[in-house]
């Protein structure tokens, strides 16, 4: 693990007071355009049209919340200046695949964005993350609207629920970039102490900049999605000069640079026996181990892609575009009629209700069907 050295600190960026203003403002900008995307176009998208069809309700939900997904893009490479580099394999647009990732900070799943917004898959990025997220004002409902998975992280537990939701990714029209994070938590000097003597215990690979895979989560997404899925995107996240949290995101101290390489796997280079698909995963992150020792020595992984920067041109639009649309929805929420507050009030009760109990709407074609077929059986 690098340890910071003089350079490094020296290039660390400064707290001032209008970095603090311009990053108060920034969050209360997002919160606000989340919370009115998510009452009356999240309610919209998952609610209404969704009883219709889930697939045209997750096109819908794709086009506005990756407006709003970009808004975060937009804060990292444009007002903070952090510089995204990318290297690796060019992978295309849209595919279906399943993203594993190294989990080095509370933020790495946020910078996977930048990455998502280049290859048109931004509204359709997923993440199996840990339940206490979706209890978040506001982003909780947003984790909800987008579908994303939460999870105890006791399998026992996890596994029926997360099948559950699986089953629901299959259909072959819907783009999908599902992120797992196999570590299971964020690396810290004392959780990698503790992996690397339960490695040494168990016989297993001594990782130095990660901790040790848990391996039943990606069994499950393998298992479940393979015959619709593309190929497998291994993401490994180096940071310079020092590994952001989410105020240091907000407020534009660091990260300095962040280089994200990917490398594209086929399925047919993944075993199909769970036995193997683990020891696969485990070749895969000493792999991923090696390629990080080498970044904290060279500064940089091999293979620089040529991703192109963000047009500040498209960014400044979508921004008004967004802006434009919240300002809208606070017009019609503070000095229309007062069916817009109730309206909100209501949709706000059912993302409560909706998130704490994790439940969606199913189609009425669908539910009609299942309760003839439970009619069936009982005659």
């Amino acid at each position: 693990m690098e340890v910071p050295s003089a350079k490094h600190e020296t290039m660390h960026r400064r707290l001032t007071p209008l970095r603090v203003l311009r990053g108060l403002i920034c969050l209360l900008v997002l919160l606000l355009t989340a919370f009115m995307m998510i009452v009356y176009c999240g309610f919209f998208s998952t609610v209404v049209l969704r009883l219709f069809s889930v697939h045209y309700s997750r096109k819908v939900t794709a086009f506005f919340f990756s407006s709003w997904l970009a808004l975060w893009p937009f804060l990292f490479e444009k007002i903070n200046k952090t510089k995204v580099i990318f290297s690796g394999d060019d992978v295309p647009a849209r595919e279906r695949v399943l993203l594993i990732c190294n989990h080095r900070t509370e933020v790495d799943w946020m910078y996977l964005w930048d990455l998502a917004l280049r290859k048109d898959s931004l509204g359709y990025i997923k993440y199996i993350l840990k339940s206490s997220l979706m209890k978040l004002p506001v982003f909780g409902w947003s984790f909800q609207i987008l579908e994303f998975i939460p999870v105890e992280r006791k399998w026992e537990v996890d596994e029926a629920k997360m099948r559950q939701m699986l089953s629901k990714f299959k259909d072959p029209r819907d783009p999908l970039w599902l992120v797992l994070f196999p570590e299971g938590t964020d690396f810290t000097e004392q959780k990698c102490l503790r992996s690397q003597k339960y490695a040494a215990e168990n016989g297993l690979p001594i990782l130095k900049n990660l901790l040790l895979p848990k391996s039943k989560g990606f069994n499950a997404c393998l298992e479940d999605l393979r015959s619709t899925l593309d190929a497998v995107y291994d993401v490994t996240i180096g940071y310079k000069h020092r590994c952001p949290s989410f105020l240091d995101n907000v407020f534009g101290v660091d990260p300095s640079e962040v280089h994200i390489h990917i490398r594209r796997v086929t399925l047919d280079d993944i075993p199909l026996s769970e036995s193997e698909v683990t020891a696969w995963l485990m070749d895969t992150f000493q792999r991923k181990d090696q390629l990080l020792s080498n970044f904290n020595s060279e500064g940089y992984f091999p293979l620089h892609g040529a991703e192109l920067n963000l047009s500040t041109v498209k960014c400044l639009i979508n921004v008004m575009l967004v802006l434009v649309l919240t300002g809208a929805f606070l017009f019609l929420t503070f000095f229309s009629s007062i069916w817009f507050k109730i309206f909100v009030s209501l949709s706000c009760s059912y993302m409560v209700s909706a998130t704490y109990l994790n439940i969606r709407p199913e189609p009425i074609f669908n539910f009609a069907c299942m309760c003839y077929f439970q009619i069936s059986t009982l005659l």
